[in-house]
């Protein structure tokens, strides 16, 4: 952490340009038929990090388990828990109820949406996989999610700013 010579005070971390070289986003490809994963992997195996789950559970204990996973792609019909299930159990964990989660089926759309939205989902695909619309919303929802985990570190850092001013303010 970068202090200020002129007060002792904390230093904003410099904006990281875009070039900068990191870690690939690490997407979580969770379908019971094998065919259907070997699709998602042909398509986004050059630009993400991919960990795969053929059951629900599986994938919750992945999620447990695992370095962080930046998005899930959630089929619908699986056997031991299905995608909604597997959806409200992200959404009630502390540590993934932000996580984005894109459920994806070749079950009737209408319907299927209005469930998957009620269960928290964050977008829908609909099987076969159009793959540009695919490559999209993957990318939109992590730009998204991109923003709220630097939202949420700068709450942090602002934070530790604040006990420090505070504590200085106690010491004077």
């Amino acid at each position: 952490r970068r202090v200020d010579p002129r007060d002792g005070f904390p230093m904003p971390n410099p904006p990281i340009p875009a070039d900068a070289s990191a870690a690939r986003p690490c997407l979580l490809l969770v379908d019971d038929t094998p065919a259907n994963i070997d699709v998602l992997v042909g398509v986004l195996k050059q630009d993400y990090e991919l960990k795969v789950a053929n059951r629900g559970a599986k994938a919750l204990r992945i999620l447990d388990t695992e370095s962080p996973v930046d998005l899930v792609l959630l089929d619908v019909m699986m056997p031991d828990m299905n995608g909604y299930e597997v959806c409200k159990a992200i959404r009630a964990r502390p540590e993934t109820e932000m996580l984005p989660v894109v459920m994806v089926t070749a079950l009737d759309p209408a319907r299927e949406r209005v469930k998957g939205i009620e269960a928290g989902a964050d977008d829908f695909l609909s099987k076969p996989i159009n793959q540009p619309e695919l490559l999209a919303r993957v990318k939109s929802l992590l730009r998204v999610k991109q923003y709220h985990d630097t939202v949420q570190s700068q709450a942090l850092e602002l934070k530790a700013f604040n006990e420090q001013l505070e504590q200085r303010v106690r010491d004077q």
